[in-house]
């Protein structure tokens, strides 16, 4: 099947393109972004959606590229998977190991070459690789509409399956990741390699001089409209011995929080213990060094 007919805008700047989506809105006319399109081309080719407008960023170079600094890692909403798996900034795979990883957990290589993050977060698919991330790591999205750029941060901009704080008018310009968990790690199940994961966990975990668990993050999505951090279960994890038993306890708290039962619910257990047994294995490697040490240098 092939897409309904649609006007199709190439603009050459954010501010142009926030302009056509803008007067598309005012006109009363459905305008969609494409950043990418390996998430709305085949739901126009199934005719999913009939937009009167498709607004093509294609051609915003600013909205691409990876920037590492004090206030954290950057990522251009136009700035493909591929690009951040292969990515051979130093500060980045030091400091956030997890996003180049997660990058090259998503789809076959033509998606992830093509694909985008801001795409990614923009669709709010609910086990979303970057979705699920942007939770953990507390990212913070910049936006831009006709009135100026406001930032969200992640746990706002996401408000169910394929819902977003986006308004009218408004493109996603950047995502920062502002806080450094090297130890942080990302589990996920899909049916069929390169697909959307079933279920997914991501942990990151830090250690005491002493061993235990001082501070820690866990996230799930898959059992919920959205990625979820669980405060209640990271609570458990603080004070403890890293090991099967705390990790249990804390995996399966979560899983009562999210309501996920029978086999979904074993299966978030399942990755929420993995994931916290690989970010504790990593902090474990990491606890000699000083923190002072992880935090970022100055963009």
């Amino acid at each position: 099947m092939r897409p309904a007919p649609f006007d199709y805008v190439r603009p050459a700047s954010a501010a142009e393109a926030v302009w056509a989506l803008a007067a598309a809105h005012e006109a009363g006319r459905d305008a969609r972004v494409l950043a990418g399109g390996q998430s709305l081309v085949p739901l126009l080719n199934r005719r999913a959606l009939r937009p009167d407008l498709i607004v093509d960023l294609g051609r915003v170079p600013a909205l691409t590229g990876i920037q590492t600094g004090r206030r954290g890692v950057r990522i251009g909403a136009l700035t493909p998977h591929a690009t951040v798996e292969r990515s051979t900034d130093r500060e980045l795979n030091r400091r956030l190991p997890v996003l180049p990883e997660a990058a090259a957990l998503i789809g076959q290589l033509p998606v992830r070459v093509r694909g985008t993050v801001g795409g990614s977060l923009a669709h709010a698919d609910p086990g979303a690789e970057w979705c699920l991330l942007a939770v953990l790591l507390s990212a913070e999205l910049t936006l831009l509409g006709p009135g100026g750029t406001r930032v969200v941060g992640a746990d706002a901009f996401l408000r169910g399956r394929h819902r977003t704080a986006l308004r009218p008018g408004e493109i996603l310009v950047e995502v920062r990741f502002p806080v450094a968990e090297p130890a942080a790690a990302l589990v996920e199940y899909a049916v069929q390699p390169g697909r959307i994961p079933e279920a997914a966990a991501a942990a990151a975990l830090v250690l005491d001089a002493d061993g235990r668990i001082g501070s820690a993050r866990l996230a799930l999505a898959g059992p919920l409209e959205r990625p979820m951090r669980i405060p209640a279960a990271e609570a458990l994890l603080i004070g403890a011995r890293p090991g099967q038993e705390s990790f249990a306890v804390a995996a399966a708290k979560a899983v009562r929080i999210t309501g996920a039962t029978g086999d979904l619910g074993t299966l978030a257990a399942v990755l929420a213990r993995r994931a916290l047994a690989e970010s504790a294995a990593r902090a474990a490697v990491l606890a000699p060094l000083r923190r002072d040490r992880l935090e970022l240098m100055p963009v």
